[in-house]
């Protein structure tokens, strides 16, 4: 006698009643709140613009001040949403740019300065949430007008002046 494949990952034999053992199992996994098969996670909320607003803020005042509150708030605010499974990867760059760039540095040149106020100004249009358009109606479809196949002539209709 052949045994399942799902028998044989079970560690259930082929033995008579191992089918009724098997749905047993199954049963008690399904049913058990600390099972092996439970639903996956839903996704965390896409971040709300204020929150993009505020950590852009705090990335500038990172790259004006080059002190270590701002860049330390800016960095551990980028790094909040690196792993964010919705967000985009243009996004995820410019959020590990903000991770590596906004750092306290002994002077305060143009070019620390410059990727770190880049970045700022781009995290929030790179990151921001996309309004998806609503799904049509499903219905009849429009019925083609007759004559012209469709294409807006032979409709018999006199031209327009």
């Amino acid at each position: 006698m052949m045994e399942s494949p799902l028998a044989t990952a079970m560690g259930v034999s082929a033995a008579p009643g191992s089918a009724r053992r098997l749905a047993l199992v199954m049963a008690l996994l399904l049913q058990s709140p600390g099972g092996a098969l439970r639903a996956a996670p839903a996704d965390p909320p896409y971040p709300t613009s204020s929150t993009l607003r505020k950590l852009q803020l705090t990335t500038l005042d990172c790259g004006r001040d080059n002190a270590a509150p701002a860049c330390d708030q800016a960095r551990t605010g980028a790094d909040g949403l690196l792993d964010h499974p919705r967000l985009p990867g243009r996004c995820k760059d410019i959020l590990w740019t903000i991770r590596e760039k906004a750092t306290v540095a002994p002077a305060n040149s143009l070019e620390r300065r410059e990727p770190i106020d880049a970045a700022a100004r781009e995290v929030v249009v790179a990151c921001r949430q996309l309004n998806r358009p609503a799904p049509k109606p499903e219905g009849k479809p429009a019925a083609p007008k007759p004559g012209g196949g469709g294409f807006g002539f032979g409709t018999g209709a006199p031209p327009s002046p």
